[in-house]
């Protein structure tokens, strides 16, 4: 196979004395945002070099073709294609989706209540895929005015997240004249049905404004009802759930600021709720008289305060805080309220009385690890009834009708499995890892009960560690296409995520960063001790952040693995925080810290970023994927990761690069068969590295 070879020009740059030396920099060329929306503006040797690889990807997979398309034709088999969810009971109409066999994006369906007429077709995604002639279609909101007349809905037609907003007449299936570029893509309907708000993109790709915008009104007019001056700060809006109230979130990624105004108010000035204080952060929602108030101030894992409308300085603790325990947010009934709290990785639900305080669990599953979650099941509130479902790695989804008062409930939908699944054939297991500063990383793995721990098993072992994103041990069907190979499907609940608070979070950001890493490595080595698995039989499987971990990974212990996948990964991390001007950066200094400002933070970086850190080693089978039209993960950092990595290695594994130079964003291509196909590629680079192939 003949391996590309990418231009070399020895640029050195100069930052707190230290001279960074990177002989791939021209690939971050100066104009790099404009080649999200225009490609064609990409380097001529850069996208040789990408054409490059993506045919050698294209090379290697030549002889598991066959086994790609019986992956994805096993991965549909275990889809319903043709599928309906629950209806939502509305004020006038019940809303649902549907999917079809033959449809790649869903319809979205109403009916009166009454039934007085046939259901309609309000958005049909193939339909719309089909009228707007793109390769790559995202769907960012569809939301339906409170007059039920009206449709907003926002496309971005390309994967780099500029989306456009339309407004359609429901009735006449005609869209009006309004049109909205360069926006985030949320869509907020003002009550009157006749006006929305929206957030523009200012020039680095970040939500700064809002705008209310009157319909059949030239957008030049738009009213500007609030600007961020901060450039890491990022806005919304949002209406509160008895909608009296408008809400303004601005935030960075640890501090948060308020704002409300009534929603019929005819002149808007947004009111502030709480000043913003660093490293604090917390949300307002308004329900009977109150507003109530989810907050980490004094409690790193939240708690939930309330107050008097009218007298917002007056907090009062109604759910106070727990160690080491997430609060949730709060769901309202007109006699109850519902919330969530989480520990040790895993959820719990709770229903209080507003008449007498008395809260309660419920309970949904006897199974130990899984995900519970409580819903509305209709408009309206006063009810006793709401919906309740549980899943877990190895049992799919149901959904229960549960009546508070009776504590009955009535399964309303179960996730089928069209080729057949048999939860029992399977054991689903949570582990602890001793990491290298004496913390127990939590680790849940499904696999099958007939698999020996004998040491000589396979073993995918997924991370994400970052954001405060937990990674909940929930459902997914096309994992059992690797289970059932003998494949072990294992969590490992690293710090960085948020799995068990904000102290885990903390502990992983910044310069503590590197615990994400090391957590990692002790839950495989732990994996390996406990005979699940063998060193050098893990696969690492990653993507965005996920995929800084697995860089990370792999030049701190390359020996632990038979292939890793990076999916759009977070691998050139210095360059990107050097960078002020891409979309997420200033935002971004809050996790990793600013090397710009600070010698300790550009120091700190420097030891463990990816990029930075590739040496003379052996490293294992690579998958490394990324688009030309991602905003979040610039295709530079993977292309110029592979190049030094190949410059540097001593193995004589296979890493490949595969970057989409067709329509695609952060999360891949768009539609139901192309995210198959993505996931048939993946895990048949697996199994090829794995050598099983069947």
């Amino acid at each position: 196979m003949n391996i590309p070879k990418l231009r070399k020009e020895k640029v050195v740059k100069t930052y707190h004395g230290y001279k960074l030396v990177d002989n791939y920099a021209h690939v971050d060329q100066h104009d790099i945002l404009d080649v999200l929306k225009k490609p064609e503006k990409i380097l001529p040797d850069v996208k040789k070099y990408i054409k490059q690889n993506n045919a050698l990807t294209e090379e290697y997979f030549k002889d598991y073709k066959g086994v790609q398309k019986k992956l994805f034709n096993e991965i549909k088999s275990k889809i319903k294609l043709k599928d309906t969810s629950l209806k939502f009971k509305d004020k006038k109409y019940y809303y649902w989706t549907k999917t079809e066999t033959k449809g790649n994006y869903g319809k979205k369906i109403r009916q009166l209540i009454n039934k007085s007429q046939p259901e309609e077709v309000y958005f049909d995604g193939d339909i719309e895929k089909k009228r707007c002639g793109s390769e790559f279609f995202g769907l960012g909101d569809v939301s339906v005015s409170h007059s039920d007349k009206l449709l907003g809905y926002s496309l971005d037609l390309k994967g780099s997240e500029y989306f456009s907003i339309y407004i359609r007449d429901i009735t006449t299936g005609k869209n009006l004249n309004d049109k909205i570029e360069n926006t985030s893509g949320a869509i907020t309907w003002l009550l009157d049905s006749g006006s929305f708000f929206y957030s523009k993109l200012d020039k680095f790709h970040r939500p700064r404004q809002i705008y209310k915008h009157i319909l059949g009104t030239k957008t030049e007019k738009d009213e500007l009802i609030f600007e961020e001056k901060d450039e890491t700060f990022t806005c919304s809006i949002s209406l509160t759930s008895d909608e009296k109230f408008f809400v303004i979130s601005t935030s960075d990624h640890i501090t948060s600021e308020e704002y409300f105004f009534p929603s019929n108010a005819k002149k808007i000035i947004p009111k502030l709720f709480s000043k913003r204080r660093k490293d604090v952060r917390y949300s307002i929602d308004s329900w009977k008289d109150y507003f109530y108030i989810h907050s980490n101030k004094d409690a790193r894992d939240y708690k939930m305060l309330r107050c008097k409308i009218n007298d917002i300085k007056n907090l009062e603790e109604f759910i106070p805080s727990k160690k080491e325990t997430v609060i949730g947010g709060l769901v309202f009934l007109d006699d109850f309220i519902l919330r969530s709290e989480k520990s040790d990785a895993m959820h719990k639900l709770f229903v209080r009385s507003i008449k007498t305080n008395e809260e309660e669990e419920i309970k949904v599953s006897n199974e130990i690890v899984g995900s519970p979650s409580a819903s509305l099941l209709q408009k309206s509130t006063k009810t006793t009834k709401i919906g309740i479902s549980w899943e877990s790695m190895a049992t799919p989804g149901r959904i229960y009708e549960y009546d508070i008062l009776t504590k009955k409930k009535v399964l309303l939908k179960e996730v089928e499995i069209p080729s057949g699944h048999d939860s029992k054939k399977y054991i689903v297991e949570r582990l602890k890892a001793k990491s290298h500063d004496g913390r127990l990383i939590p680790i849940t793995l499904v696999r099958k009960k007939n698999i020996k721990k004998n040491g000589k098993s396979k073993l995918l072992l997924y991370a994400y560690g970052a954001y405060k994103h937990s990674i909940d041990p929930n459902f997914s069907a096309s994992r059992f296409c690797l289970i059932d190979r003998g494949i072990t499907f294992a969590i490992a609940h690293v710090r960085g995520g948020g799995d068990l608070g904000d102290v885990w979070h903390e502990e992983g950001k910044k310069k503590l960063k590197k615990n994400t890493f090391f957590d990692y490595v002790s839950c495989a080595n732990h994996l390996i001790k406990k005979k699940y698995t063998y060193k050098g039989g893990i696969c690492f499987y990653g993507g965005s952040a996920g995929g800084l971990t697995g860089g990370a990974v792999a030049n701190i212990a390359p020996e632990l693995f038979f292939a890793m996948l990076l999916l759009v990964p977070f691998v050139d991390t210095m360059t990107t925080m050097l960078n002020k001007k891409l979309p997420l950066t200033p935002a971004e200094w809050e996790l990793w810290g600013n090397p710009i400002k600070s010698k300790e933070y550009f120091d700190y970086i420097l030891s463990y970023a990816p990029y930075n850190n590739l040496k003379k080693i052996s490293y294992p089978n690579m998958l490394i994927t990324s688009s030309v039209f991602d905003n979040r993960v610039l295709y530079s950092e993977p292309v110029k990761y592979i190049a030094k990595l190949r410059d540097l290695k001593t193995d004589k594994n296979i890493q490949l690069l595969k970057c989409k130079m067709k329509a695609a964003g952060h999360g891949g291509m768009s539609g139901r068969d192309n995210a198959i196909t993505e996931l048939a590629e993946e895990y048949s680079f697996i199994l090829k590295s794995a050598k099983i192939k069947k």
